[in-house]
């Protein structure tokens, strides 16, 4: 039986990334707020230059950084296992990766039912 659940996870290329932006800031985090354009990918703050809201949902910690949805936008994912991950291009926003010509993004796929028994969903 399965008892620990992870939300969200990265792939080695974004947790290669997370660290060196570590290095560069300090602490860091993620925010993904579901707004269109930009605001639909995941977006990388130091931890000090963004403000967690009320109604936002902490999905988990990669590497250190805390990853975090706003509520309306874990309503439409919570049925999801999360995968953070790195590609080429750059969006255009504040996120402290674009400078380096990539960008992070959400790969999904369905919670299996074992998986959504555990978590109550």
């Amino acid at each position: 039986m399965i008892t620990n659940i992870e939300k969200i996870s990265a792939t080695d290329k974004a947790r290669e990334l997370i660290a060196k932006l570590q290095d560069r800031n300090g602490a860091i985090m993620f925010h993904q707020s579901g707004g269109c354009c930009d605001g639909s990918q995941p977006m990388c703050f130091t931890t000090d230059d963004f403000k967690i809201g009320e109604s936002d949902i902490k999905l988990g910690t990669i590497y250190g950084a805390d990853f975090w949805m706003s509520k309306d936008q874990y309503e439409y994912w919570k049925h999801t296992h999360l995968t953070l991950d790195v590609v080429p291009g750059r969006g255009s926003s504040f996120s402290l990766e674009i400078p380096m010509g990539v960008r992070f993004i959400i790969h999904s796929r369905l919670l299996t039912s074992e998986e959504r028994k555990v978590l109550n969903i």
